[in-house]
This record gives C-alpha cells, sequence and structure tokens, in this order.
C-alpha cells in the first residue's frame, strides 16, 4: 500500500515507471497516503507525518498535484475540538512541508469527520493554499446524512478532488452497488460539481479488496464510466476526467 517503498518508484527504476506510464497516457490524477492526522502518540503521530512527507515528495518527482491524508478518527474519551486541532496542525506541517513543490495536500471526507460544518472548521484552520479537499462524497450523504448541494455549498471552493460510489443500505452497513442502482444521489452529486464549475477528476472508488463480494472492476468501471458520460454530457461538460 506504500508506494514510496515499491521498487518501482524508488531510484532509477522511477524514471523507467514515468516512461511507461507515458508510453500509455495514463496520468496519475493524486496519490493516497493513509497519514492519519488525527493521532497524539508522538511516536505514531511522527511515522504519520513522515509517511505524508515521503509521499508529498513521490508526488513532486512524478508531476502529481495531490497527496491524500485523512483526518480518520476521535478517539475515545476525547474532546472533539482537541482532536481537530491536532488534525489542522497535521495539515498545516504536511502543507508548510509541501510549499513550492506543486503538490497540495487533501484531506479525505473519511472517517469521523465528514460532515460539512467539521470540514470547513478544519480547512480553515489550516488556512494554506496548499491544503484542500478530497470529497468522497458517498461519506457526506451516507455517513453525516448530507444533500450534496448542502455540502458543496460549505466546501466546494476547498475541492480538488473527488471520490464517487454508490450503494444500498445492508444489515448495520451497505452493499456497494454499480453507479446509479443504489440509494446514494450521485447523479445529484455530478449535477452539483458541474453546475459548480469543478473541473477536476470524477474518480471512481471501487474496493474489491475490502468487499470481494461487488461485482468486478471489469463489470463496475465501464458502468462507470458509461454513467460519468451521460450525466456530464446532461450537464453540458464536452470534455472530462474520469
Amino acid at each position: 500500500m506504500d508506494l514510496t517503498k515499491r521498487p518501482e518508484f524508488i531510484g532509477s527504476r522511477l524514471d523507467q515507471t514515468r516512461k511507461d506510464l507515458a508510453a500509455v497516457n495514463i496520468r496519475i490524477s493524486d496519490l493516497g497516503a493513509s497519514s492519519r492526522m488525527h493521532e497524539a502518540d508522538p511516536k505514531v503521530r511522527s511515522a504519520q507525518l513522515d509517511e505524508g512527507r515521503r509521499f508529498i515528495d513521490l508526488a513532486h518527482r512524478l508531476g502529481v498535484p495531490y497527496v491524500r491524508v485523512f483526518g480518520d478518527k476521535v478517539p475515545p474519551g476525547e474532546a472533539r475540538p482537541a482532536v481537530i486541532a491536532r488534525v489542522v496542525d497535521g495539515l498545516r506541517t504536511l502543507g508548510e512541508y509541501g510549499k513550492g513543490s506543486g503538490v497540495a495536500v487533501i484531506l479525505e471526507s473519511h472517517g469521523d469527520f465528514t460532515d460539512g460544518p467539521s470540514l470547513l472548521q478544519i480547512l480553515q484552520g489550516a488556512a494554506l493554499p496548499n491544503v484542500a479537499l478530497l470529497w468522497d462524497a458517498h461519506h457526506t450523504c451516507v455517513a453525516s446524512k448530507e444533500a450534496p448541494a448542502s455540502t458543496y455549498k460549505l466546501i466546494g471552493s476547498y475541492v480538488r478532488h473527488t471520490h464517487l460510489k454508490d450503494s444500498r443500505p445492508q444489515g448495520a452497513g451497505v452493499r456497494y452497488v454499480l453507479t446509479g442502482s443504489g440509494s446514494v444521489p450521485v447523479r445529484e452529486t455530478v449535477a452539483v460539481l458541474a453546475r459548480g464549475n469543478y473541473r477536476g477528476y470524477y474518480g471512481f472508488e471501487w474496493e474489491k479488496a475490502w468487499h470481494p463480494e461487488i461485482e468486478d472492476p471489469e463489470v463496475a468501471f465501464p458502468h462507470y464510466a458509461e454513467f460519468m458520460r451521460r450525466a456530464l454530457t446532461e450537464e453540458g461538460v464536452a470534455s472530462v476526467a474520469l
């Protein structure tokens, strides 16, 4: 999971990887670090920030504009404002490190930080031009019960990348389903983004590794691409990055 430790992205192999990607016209939208900004233990926190820095360095070398990190959790027994302050501090630390690299740090709406007001508080607290948001609209809609337009009204100016997926309620959780066949307002989210002049990637997140029961990628990805082409054509968006 840690790309910075893969041989394909180290030393002279990195140059060959860049050539291989260019040869098949693949562009990398962002790198997904798993750095968790909520951690309080000094040793753990240091490791999380170190991972974030390594990903920023790799993104810079690859010419990738964004590195994703998590706010993640409010640990049991801790006051939410104190945890938010740590998340803000972590984002500022990584944002300062990334200055001048061409890489922005984007916080994913994930875990215990999926509602618009909390995300806005964190991003305003970080207050750096290279700290922004990865809007996982599934989490804001399903976990925080927010309508896409309400969320976007608060945090739209910070959105640099997106994660889109659909699901249906199942037991105490959800089952991920093909785009447009579930209860998540994906089409509404696309409309909100398009009408808000968002021109970044519409990222499809299909977690087959963690949910082996869902459809194979060979089914889900073409289905998503066709769904998005129709949706964006209806919104008058002629060219888009899927």
